[in-house]
C-alpha cells in the first residue's frame, strides 16, 4: 500500500471505510472527527453539562454548530459534481472551513445577534446571505437539484409574493430583510426541525449504530429465521419480520434494504420467489419500518413536537395502522408462496429459544427505552442515552454468536452516526428556510387556502391532490425530512378542513414514505434492485402491488380517527376488526389466489368486498352494514374456493399463516 492511500483510524478499519469515499488521509480524519462532534455535543446538550457548569447557552448556539459541523463535512465528502471524489478541490476546503467559521462565530455571538436583530446591521446581513448560500450548496450536493429547486421558488416567492395571483398572494420582502431572518430566527434554520434532527434523532441514530455494531441486526434476522423459517414462504416472512424491526430504529429504508436485503433477498431467490418479487418484499418490509413503533424512524419525535402532543400518543395513533401494514404483507406473501408452490426454507433453522438464549441482553436496550419513555415519562433524548448505555454494556460483555460490541466500535459510532446525519441536518436546514419563509410571508395561510380551494367541498379530492403532493415532494428524500417539509405545506390545509390534527399528520407521513417505493424515483426499490438483478422499475411496481394498504389506510383514518386510537372503545375495536378483515380479503384479489387461482372477475368482487369492509362505520348511515355486507360476500366467495380447492391441495399449502 503506497503512502498515499488513505489509512484507517484504529478500531474503525472496516466503518470508516465504508462510510466514506476514498480521500487523502488527512480529509478523512477530518470528517470522521467533524462527524463524531456530532453525536457527542448532543450527548452534552441532554445531559445539560453547559447549565451544570454555570454556561448560560441558547440552544439556537448549539444548533448553530450542529449546522457548521454537518455543512463543513459536506463540502468535505460531497463533491460539487456528481461522480467519485478525485482529491479534494481547494474551493472544497475553502467553503468547509467558511461553513465551520461562519456557524461557529454565530454560535459564539448570537447573543449580540438577538440585540442587533431588529436593526437589520450590515454585518447581519453579510452573515445570512453567506449561511443561506453554503445551505442551498450543501443541499443541492447532498440531494440533487429537486428539494435545491424548491427552496430557490419558495425565496422566489418572498421577494415577489405581493405579484402573486391571489388567494397565493404573499407579502413581499427584501433580501436586507430575508437574510438575517432565515439565518438567525428560531422560526428558520435554527428552528423546530433543526432542533429536532440535532437533539433528538441523532442519538436516536447513534442508538441505532451501537444495536448493528454489537450485532443486533444479525440478532434480528436470526431470530425471524427461527420464527417463520419453517412456515410456508418462510424465507419472505423472515424478510418481512427482521426488516421490520430493523427497520424501525434505521431511519432509512435504503439503509434498512442494504442491510437485511444482502442476506434476505438471496434467501427468498433460492426459495423460489422471482427476483422482482425478492426485491419488492425486502422494499415493502423495509420502507414500513418507518410505521413501525416505538421509534418509527425517529419520525415519532417530530410529528409530537409539531404538534406539541405526548410522544406516547403518537406511538399508540401508529400501531393498528402498523399492524394493517404488515398483515397486507405478510398475507400476500404466504399467499404467493402458496400460488407458486414454494418450498420453507430447506436449512437446519435454529428455535427461538437458542436465539433469545444467545442474544436476550439486545431486548435489555429496549425495554430500558420504553420504561424510561412510557413510566420514566424522561425526555425522548435522555431515554435514547439511556438505551444507549444499557447496549455498551450489554454488548461489551457478551458476545452474540462469537461477536461482541468492541471499544473502538463505540468510538466510531459517534461518527457513523455523524455521517449518517449529514443529509439530514441540511434538509431540515432548507425545511426550516422554508417555514420560516411561509411565516414572514404569510404564505403559509395562502397555501392552505389554495390547496382548500382546490378541493373546494370535496374532500376526495382534497386527499387525492395531497397524496399526490406529498408523494411528489417525497421523492429521493429520507422520511423524516419529508415529513417536516410536508408538515409545513400540506397538513395545515388538511387540518383547515377539520381533519383530525393527528390524523392529518400521519397521512402525510405515510404518504411522504410512499415515495420509496413509487416509481420514477423509488430509490428503496432501486436499491432492492441492485441486489436482486431485477429491473428497477419492476421492481418499483411489483413494491406498489403489495403495498397497496399504505396508499388506502391513511384515506381511512382521516375519514375515522378511531383507527389510530381515537374515539369509543367499541368504535375502535368495530373498525380495527372489519378493517383486518377487509385487508385480508383485499389481499387476496391483489395474489390472485385462495386454495386455488382466482379468475379476473372473482378478483373484482372481492376488492370491491374488502373495500367495503373497511369503510368506518362513520362514514355513512349505513356504514355498519355495508361492512358487514362486504364481510358476508366475501366468506361466501372464500368459503366456495375452499372447499374446491381442498381436494387439490398440495404440501405449499401447509403451514400457511
Amino acid at each position: 500500500m503506497s503512502d498515499a492511500e488513505p489509512q484507517a483510524l484504529p478500531g474503525t478499519e472496516d466503518t470508516e471505510n465504508e462510510a466514506l469515499p476514498m480521500m487523502a488521509p488527512g480529509v478523512r480524519r477530518t470528517v470522521w472527527l467533524l462527524a463524531g462532534l456530532m453525536p457527542f455535543l448532543s450527548i452534552l446538550w441532554g445531559l445539560q453539562v453547559a447549565p451544570e457548569m454555570g454556561i448560560a447557552l441558547f440552544k439556537e448556539q448549539y444548533l448553530a454548530i450542529i449546522l457548521g459541523l454537518s455543512l463543513g463535512a459536506i463540502f468535505l465528502t460531497k463533491p460539487f459534481a456528481r461522480g467519485k471524489r478525485g482529491p479534494l478541490p481547494w474551493y472544497d476546503g475553502a467553503l468547509a472551513l467558511l461553513s465551520i467559521g461562519t456557524l461557529f462565530f454565530i454560535a459564539y455571538d448570537y447573543q449580540r445577534f438577538q440585540l442587533d436583530f431588529p436593526y437589520q446591521t450590515v454585518e447581519m446581513l453579510v452573515i445570512g446571505g453567506l449561511v443561506f448560500a453554503l445551505v442551498m450548496e450543501a443541499l443541492r450536493r447532498a440531494t440533487g437539484w429537486v428539494l435545491f429547486t424548491i427552496v430557490l421558488l419558495f425565496m422566489g416567492y418572498a421577494l415577489v409574493g405581493h405579484l402573486v395571483p391571489a388567494p397565493l398572494t404573499g407579502r413581499s420582502n427584501t433580501l436586507a430583510e430575508l437574510m438575517p431572518y432565515l439565518a438567525f430566527d428560531t422560526n428558520a434554520a435554527l428552528g423546530t426541525p433543526m432542533s429536532v434532527a440535532a437533539v433528538i434523532v441523532i442519538l436516536f441514530i447513534f442508538f441505532g449504530r451501537l444495536l448493528v455494531n454489537s450485532g443486533c441486526g444479525e440478532f434480528f434476522i436470526d431470530l425471524a429465521t427461527a420464527g417463520m423459517g419453517r412456515r410456508r414462504g418462510g424465507s419472505a416472512k423472515v424478510s418481512v419480520m427482521a426488516s421490520a424491526l430493523f427497520g424501525s430504529i434505521s431511519g432509512s429504508a435504503i439503509s434498512n434494504v442494504a442491510t437485511t436485503g444482502v442476506i434476505t433477498i438471496p434467501l427468498m431467490r433460492r426459495s423460489g420467489y422471482t427476483n422482482t418479487q425478492a426485491g419488492a418484499i425486502e422494499t415493502i418490509a423495509s420502507t414500513g419500518g418507518q410505521l413501525m413503533p416505538p421509534i418509527m424512524g425517529a419520525a415519532a419525535f417530530l410529528m409530537a413536537e409539531f404538534l406539541e402532543i405526548p410522544y406516547a400518543e403518537v406511538v399508540l395513533a401508529a400501531l393498528i395502522p402498523a399492524v394493517f401494514y404488515y398483515f397486507a404483507v405478510f398475507v400476500q406473501v404466504d399467499l404467493i408462496a402458496a400460488r407458486g408452490n414454494i418450498k420453507v426454507i430447506e436449512k437446519d433453522l435454529p428455535k427461538v429459544s437458542a436465539v433469545l438464549k444467545a442474544g436476550w441482553h439486545f431486548l435489555i436496550p429496549f425495554a430500558v427505552l420504553l420504561f424510561a419513555l412510557f413510566y420514566l415519562n424522561a425526555e425522548a433524548e435522555i431515554a435514547a442515552l439511556y438505551a444507549a448505555i444499557a447496549i455498551i454494556g450489554g454488548g461489551l460483555l457478551k458476545s452474540y454468536n462469537g461477536r461482541k460490541l468492541r471499544p473502538g466500535q463505540v468510538v466510531s459510532a459517534f461518527s457513523e452516526a455523524g455521517l449518517a446525519m449529514l443529509e439530514l441536518i441540511i434538509i431540515v436546514a432548507a425545511a426550516g428556510i422554508v417555514i420560516g419563509i411561509l411565516n414572514i410571508t404569510s404564505g403559509g395561510f395562502a397555501l392552505t387556502l389554495f390547496l382548500v380551494q382546490m378541493g373546494g367541498s370535496n374532500l376526495a379530492l382534497l386527499l387525492a391532490i395531497s397524496a399526490g403532493v406529498c408523494i411528489l415532494l417525497g421523492m429521493g428524500m429520507p422520511t423524516s425530512g419529508v415529513y417536516v417539509l410536508l408538515a409545513a405545506l400540506v397538513a395545515p390545509a388538511l387540518i383547515e378542513t377539520g381533519i383530525d390534527r393527528l390524523a392529518a399528520h400521519m397521512f402525510i407521513l405515510y404518504f411522504g414514505m410512499m415515495s420509496m417505493i413509487t416509481p420514477p424515483i423509488a430509490l428503496a426499490a432501486f436499491a432492492a434492485a441492485t441486489i436482486s438483478g431485477a429491473k428497477p422499475m419492476q421492481t418499483g411496481f411489483e413494491s406498489m402491488k403489495l403495498g397497496w394498504v399504505a396508499y388506502i389506510v391513511p384515506i381511512l383514518f382521516v375519514l375515522s380517527p378511531s383507527l389510530i386510537m381515537n374515539g369509543e372503545t367499541g368504535d375502535i375495536v368495530f373498525n380495527t376488526a372489519t378493517a383486518v378483515a377487509g385487508v385480508y380479503v383485499v389481499s387476496v384479489a391483489v395474489v390472485g389466489y385462495f386454495a386455488r387461482p382466482l379468475p379476473a372477475a372473482l378478483r373484482t368482487v372481492l376488492v370491491v368486498a374488502g373495500l367495503a369492509a373497511m369503510m368506518p362505520q362513520s362514514v355513512h348511515a349505513l356504514g355498519t352494514v355495508i361492512s358487514l355486507a362486504g364481510i358476508g360476500v366475501a366468506l361466501l366467495i372464500l368459503g366456495r374456493e375452499r372447499l374446491i380447492g381442498r381436494s387439490a391441495a398440495t404440501p405449499a399449502a401447509e403451514n400457511g399463516l
